[in-house]
C-alpha cells in the first residue's frame, strides 16, 4: 500500500479549515438574511413595530413642556404674581469633564472655575447636571451659542413679583421649580400650577437634539386667581406702616382692611418686609404675615365686647353712672388704676376714657362667665378658614377655675391672644348691623354676599357704634384717628409684652381697632405697632395715626362722599373770608 505524502497532509488539513469557516459564516448570513426577511416579509407589522420600538429606544426621546402658572392679581386685575420665561443650562458631566474649554464655561456662567469643577467631580458617571437656573433668555442664548461640548438649555417659567414688597408677606412666593411655598402662592398652590405637557426629538449619539418631531401632550397652564386686596390701598398701608414703625422705631407693625359688609381683605401688610424678587439676604421673620399668623393681646380694644356683655345684661345703658372714685380699685391681690381720678362718669364714658376702674366695677357686677361668652360668640380664639398657610386663631382660655385677678383681666382683654385680622373680624360686628361674614382672600363677585351669622342685635351694635364714634371725641383717648369730612369711631389699646418672667414694664404693643363712616360703615380697620419706643407709646399716640391715614385713602378709593365739612378747610375758608 502506498503511503501518503507528508506534504499533502497539511495542505488537506488547512482546506477542511477553510471550508468549515466557511461554512460557518454562510450559515450566519444565512440566518441573519432570514431574521430580516422573517421582520420585513413573513412578520411586516410585528417587525417593523420592533425595529422602530428598538430605533426610538436609542435615538428617541421625550422632554417636558412646562406649564404655565396661573396669574394672582388684585381685585382690580392689577398684576401680583406672573411667569416669565426663563431658559435653565443644563450640562452632560460625561462630555464636558474632559473639555478643554471648562475655564471659559466657568467664566461666561460667572463662576469660579474651582466651583465649577468640584460640581463636575460630584456628577461624575452622571448624564445629567444643572450648571445655573433660571437665567434671562437673551444671556441664555449667549452662553449656549458658544456651543459648549455637552452643555444644553431647557426652557422654564420663573416666576416675578410686580408689586415687589408691598404684597409680598401675603402673595408668598415659589421656589426654583415653581412651586408655591409660602403665602397664597403655596394655599393655592395646585390651582396656579397648570399641567406640564410632553414633546418628542431625535438625538444623536452625542445626546444633541437632531430633529423636533413635535409636540404629543400640550401643557396646561395654570388658572388665575383673583385676590381681594386694592393694590392702590396696599401701596398707602405699606408707606404708613413702614413711616410709623420707623418713627417709633418699634419692632414690626400690622395693618389689615376689610370690607364692612363683605368680610373681603381690601389690604392687608406688615412691616419690615421682604424683596420676592431678590432673596439673597432674605430674612426669615421678615417673611411672615405677622396680621394672620402672629398673636397678641389685644387689651383695651376688647373693652367693646365687655360693653356688649353689660348691655345685653339688661342692667346697663350707655347712659348707666358709675362711680369711678377715687381713681383706684382693689380686687384681690391686685389695684386697678386710672390716668387720674374721673370720679362718677357714664358707662359710655367709662369706654371713652378707658377707665380701669370703671371696666373693673362693671366686670365684677357682671361676672366673667357672660364676658367670655361675648368673646367666642364674636369668634376670638376660633380659626378663620382663610387656608393661609400658618393662620394662627388665638386663645380664649376655659378653664374650670378662675382667679379673681383673671377675671378682671379678661374684660380688659388680658389673658386671651388674637390676631389682627381676626381682631378686625371681630369689628365688623360693629359695622354690619350685628351680622359676621367669614373673611375672604379671594375677590367676590358683584353682588355676592357669604352666608352672615347673627352675633348680636342691631340695638346693641347700633349703641356700640355711638361710643366708639365717641371714643374718637375730644374726651376720648382716640381724637388721632380723626379723619377730616367723615365721623370714624374705634378703641384704643395699649398692653405690656409678655416675657419669660411675666409682663415686661417697658415693652408694650400699641392697638387700635376701629371702622368708617360711624353713619353707614365701608371698612374696618386695625392697626398693631409692636414694642414702640419712647414716652409716646400707647394706641391713641402711635396707632391711631395710621388708621387716620389709611382710612383717608380706603373711602376715597372707594368712593364714600364726605359727610361733614372737613374742619381744616372750615378754619381756612374763614380765614379768607368765606363762609364757614
Amino acid at each position: 500500500m502506498k503511503a501518503v505524502s507528508r506534504k499533502t497532509q497539511p495542505k488537506k488539513t488547512a482546506l477542511w479549515r477553510l471550508y468549515l469557516v466557511v461554512g460557518l459564516l454562510l450559515s450566519m448570513l444565512s440566518l441573519l438574511i432570514g431574521r430580516v426577511l422573517s421582520l420585513q416579509i413573513l412578520e411586516t407589522e410585528r417587525g417593523y413595530a420592533f425595529l422602530q420600538n428598538q430605533g426610538e429606544a436609542r435615538s428617541l426621546r421625550s422632554a417636558e413642556i412646562p406649564a404655565y402658572r396661573g396669574v394672582i392679581t388684585d381685585r382690580r386685575g392689577e398684576p401680583l404674581a406672573v411667569s416669565t420665561p426663563v431658559v435653565s443650562i443644563w450640562a452632560d458631566p460625561s462630555r464636558l469633564a474632559n473639555s478643554e474649554r471648562v475655564p471659559e464655561l466657568a467664566q461666561s456662567l460667572g463662576m469660579e472655575l474651582d466651583e465649577l469643577k468640584a460640581k463636575l467631580v460630584r456628577y461624575e458617571g452622571k448624564r445629567f447636571m444643572y450648571l445655573q437656573r433660571h437665567r434671562v433668555p437673551h444671556e441664555a442664548r449667549e452662553i449656549l451659542g458658544k456651543r459648549f461640548p455637552g452643555v444644553y438649555g431647557e426652557r422654564e417659567y420663573r416666576r416675578f413679583y410686580p408689586a415687589g414688597e408691598v404684597a409680598a408677606q401675603l402673595v408668598g412666593f415659589t421656589n426654583v421649580d415653581d412651586e408655591g411655598i409660602a403665602g397664597v402662592e403655596l394655599a393655592y398652590d395646585e390651582w396656579l400650577q397648570g399641567a406640564p405637557g410632553k414633546k418628542r426629538y431625535i438625538k444623536d449619539l452625542r445626546g444633541k437634539m437632531v430633529r423636533d418631531i413635535g409636540v404629543v401632550k400640550p401643557a396646561s397652564p395654570g388658572k388665575d386667581l383673583r385676590l381681594s386686596i386694592d393694590l392702590r390701598l396696599q401701596q398707602l398701608q405699606h408707606r404708613e406702616l413702614r413711616k410709623a414703625v420707623t418713627a417709633a422705631n418699634a419692632e414690626s407693625g400690622s395693618v389689615v382692611t376689610l370690607d364692612a359688609q363683605t368680610g373681603e381683605i381690601l389690604a392687608m401688610v406688615n412691616y419690615p418686609v421682604y424683596n420676592p424678587n431678590s432673596r439673597k439676604n432674605m430674612k426669615a421673620a421678615n417673611m411672615r404675615n405677622r396680621a394672620i399668623t402672629d398673636t397678641y393681646e389685644p387689651g383695651s380694644t376688647m373693652k367693646t365686647m365687655t360693653l356688649v356683655a353689660a348691655l345685653e345684661s339688661g342692667r346697663y345703658t350707655t347712659t348707666t353712672m358709675i362711680d369711678t372714685a377715687p381713681g383706684w380699685i382693689r380686687v384681690g391681690p391686685k389695684t386697678y388704676k386710672d390716668p387720674r381720678n374721673y370720679g362718677e362718669v357714664t358707662l359710655s364714658r367709662v369706654i371713652e376714657k378707658s377707665s380701669q376702674v370703671g371696666v373693673t366695677k362693671m366686670a365684677v357686677e357682671l361676672g366673667h362667665e357672660p364676658i367670655w361668652e361675648v368673646f367666642q360668640r364674636f369668634g376670638i380664639g376660633e380659626p378663620m378658614g382663610t387656608g393661609f398657610p400658618g393662620e394662627s386663631s388665638g386663645v380664649l382660655p376655659s378653664r374650670p377655675r378662675w382667679y379673681s385677678t383673671e377675671k378682671i383681666s379678661l374684660a380688659f382683654g388680658y389673658g386671651i391672644t388674637t390676631t389682627p385680622l381676626q381682631l378686625a373680624r371681630a369689628y365688623t360686628v360693629f359695622a354690619a348691623g350685628g351680622l359676621q361674614r367669614p373673611v375672604s382672600l379671594l375677590a367676590l363677585d358683584d353682588g355676592e354676599l357669604p352666608p352672615a351669622e347673627r352675633v348680636i342685635s342691631e340695638d346693641v351694635a347700633e349703641q356700640v357704634l355711638g361710643v366708639l364714634h365717641a371714643v374718637t371725641g375730644e374726651h376720648g383717648t382716640a381724637r388721632k384717628a380723626r379723619v377730616g369730612g367723615f365721623q370714624v369711631g374705634g378703641k384704643t389699646g395699649t398692653v405690656r409684652k409678655v416675657g419669660p418672667g411675666g409682663y415686661i414694664e417697658d415693652s408694650h404693643v400699641a392697638l387700635f381697632a376701629g371702622l368708617a363712616p360711624v353713619n353707614d360703615p365701608r371698612v374696618v380697620t386695625v392697626v398693631v405697632i409692636n414694642d414702640p419706643q419712647g414716652e409716646n407709646y400707647g394706641g391713641g399716640a402711635v396707632a391711631a395715626p395710621v388708621f387716620s391715614a389709611v382710612t383717608r385713602g380706603a373711602l376715597r378709593l372707594l368712593g364714600v362722599t364726605p359727610s361733614e365739612f372737613p374742619q381744616e378747610l372750615a378754619v381756612n375758608r374763614s380765614q379768607l373770608g368765606g363762609a364757614a
